[in-house]
């Protein structure tokens, strides 16, 4: 089986559209996948859905020594930047209870960020200033590359591509207002920020 792919999205110096990209370790240089793959489509989203054959063609990319981005000359981008949907858990770290004096929920607490809210993984948070409470949260995002329905607990993984930190930025002040409707408080605009990478799912043992 081949190595995990860490996929990424970039700007070159000289600007321009994003790009699809690789890194070659974390933190290390890029492979411009654009510029090796011409006919792939720019959107990470619609990469993924090309499903085993551009996950083979961005590894075809990678082990040609070719296209190579010095990283220090590329800004990056939020690895997927155009998701049709973003389902978030909340409540769902013990200790976070424990932090906000909640008991622990007997079932996930389901909210969602508008796709407004995704920041690349450098870029500045906007405070909005009509908040004074604004937190932040570290979480493991999972990334959808398959579609399904019903799906089995044991057949999960097989839906799941890869996974990207994710910041889940939140103002408190704005979350507990009007009846504790989460969705005020955390889809602020940049109040997601993503990456650096997608990492696909082989670097999970």
């Amino acid at each position: 089986m081949r190595g995990a792919l860490r996929l990424v999205r970039f700007r070159g110096a000289a600007g321009g559209g994003p790009r699809l990209g690789l890194e070659e370790a974390p933190g290390g240089d890029l492979v411009d996948l654009s510029a090796a793959e011409p006919t792939l489509p720019q959107s990470m989203r619609e990469f993924l859905e090309l499903g085993p054959r551009g996950l083979e063609l961005a590894h075809r990319a990678l082990e040609s020594g070719q296209h190579r981005v010095p990283r220090g000359a590329t800004r990056l981008l939020a690895p997927v930047g155009d998701p049709e949907k973003l389902i978030c858990v909340g409540l769902n770290y013990r200790d976070h209870c424990q932090e906000q004096g909640l008991k622990v929920p007997k079932e996930p607490i389901i909210f969602s960020k508008f796709p407004s809210a995704i920041a690349g993984p450098f870029d500045d948070i906007v405070h909005p200033q009509d908040s004074t409470e604004v937190d932040w949260e570290v979480e493991l995002a999972a990334v959808i590359g398959k579609r399904g329905r019903h799906i089995e607990e044991s057949a999960a993984l097989e839906h799941v591509v890869g996974f990207m930190v994710a910041n889940d930025v939140s103002a408190r002040d704005w979350q507990m207002r009007n009846g504790r409707q989460w969705l005020l408080g955390k889809t602020f605009d940049t109040f997601c920020p993503l990456g650096p990478a997608l990492v696909t799912r082989e670097a999970v043992k």
